[in-house]
Parts: structure tokens; sequence; C-alpha cells
């Protein structure tokens, strides 16, 4: 049976990537979009990517922080929870560089509140049979808020100092999602960027290169 994947700020970065893979793979997939049009705009063929299949694809228009709307994401009648079987959570606010803030301090904490409520309420209305029944949670968050030690280089922790407000709203997230009962995990990337911008989001002037070889990393699991 096809994967059922529901996926919550797959516009652009992470989110994208792992629905592109999906589509590719033949997962059955529902992405909760404000603009409909940019999802498919972003899916379609360009110079170093190109199109997938987007006919198990279904794009509902709403936003990540209506129950309601989350909900109608999450439904998935004719599987044998009712539930999706996984979710890719991935939105975010807008950074300002200049403030080092995002325009949505909360947005991601908000965000998984939000997708927890409906995760409920679904199962308060015949879904799944009780916490730990459903979809399995993959939430992207961010290096550099670890309690179990120091997972960056010493010379990027001034950098992690100014961006302490898209932290905390990660860390939050995290906790939530942590306490939750739900099976989860966190991804901690770092500095990633979209494609063609460099790290201050301007227009980059040299290929990015991927695939290198840049040290060791320090992997956490709970």
């Amino acid at each position: 049976m096809s994967k059922n994947i529901a996926f919550f700020g797959a516009s652009t970065g992470c989110g994208l990537a792992a629905l592109r893979h999906s589509l590719a793979a033949g997962y059955t997939c529902t992405a909760l979009c404000r603009n409909p049009g940019r999802l498919t705009t972003a899916l379609s063929a360009t110079e170093s990517t190109p199109a997938v299949p987007q006919d198990k694809l279904r794009v509902v228009q709403g936003n990540a922080h209506s129950v309601e709307d989350v909900a109608r994401c999450l439904a998935a009648p004719g599987t044998p929870t009712g539930l999706v079987d996984a979710v890719v959570f991935s939105i975010g606010g807008a950074f300002q560089w200049k403030s080092m803030k995002i325009d949505d301090p909360t947005v991601c904490d908000r965000g998984v509140e939000t997708l927890l409520a409906a995760i409920s309420k679904l199962r308060a209305e015949g879904a799944g049979s009780g916490s730990g029944t459903g979809p399995k949670v993959v939430v992207v968050s961010t290096t550099g808020i670890s309690e179990f030690g120091r997972d960056i280089p010493l010379a990027m922790i001034p950098l992690y100092a100014a961006l302490r407000s898209p932290h905390a709203d990660k860390k939050k997230m995290e906790e939530r999602i942590r306490t939750s009962g739900e099976a989860w995990t966190a991804v901690r990337p770092s500095l990633l960027v979209e494609e063609g911008e460099d790290e201050k989001g301007e227009k980059a002037e040299k290929e990015i290169r991927v695939g290198e070889y840049l040290g060791k990393a320090v992997t956490i699991t709970y």
C-alpha cells in the first residue's frame, strides 16, 4: 500500500525537497499551502531539477495555524487508521537579516501546537485508536539548541547567539512534540539557503557544491 504523507511548509527548502522525493517514489502526498500556485510552480522542471509527477499530489489551500485546515490534510479515508502515515513539518517565518529575527517569532511552536490539536480532533472523531496511533511526525529544527553539548563549530557560536529568537521558537517546538506522546523525529540541519541564494538571502554568484565532506557531524537522539 502506498504511503500517505502530509506536508506543511513544502513550498520551499527541506519540505519541497522531501515532497519531490516522495512524489518520485510514488507516495500519496497532501500539501497545505497558502498559495498553491507557488508550490505547483516549484515542482515544475527547472535548469537544475526535473519535473516530478503530480498525479498523487493533493494541494490544500489553507493556513498551518488553523486546526480545521490542518485536519483536512491529515485525514486519509480508506487507510487502516484514517490518518496519514507521516507528517513532514517544515514551516518557518521570513528571516530579517537586519534585525536577526523572523517576522513571526512563534511560527514553529504554534504550528506544531495546531498540528497536535488537529490529530487529537481527528482521533476524537474516530480516526486512529489513541495516542501513538497515526502519523509519524518529522519536524525540521536546527543545530545550536542541543541540551547535550555543543553541536556547532566554535566559530559559529557568535552567529548562533544572534539567532536567539528563531532558535527559541525551534526549541519550544521540539519540547512540544517530544512531550506529545506521538511518534516523532527532529531533523537538525544547519544554515540552509534557497537554491541560488547565499547565506544573506541574496543571489549567489557561484554554484553551490553538494555532497562535499565537511567534517565530523554530531548525531543526537532522544
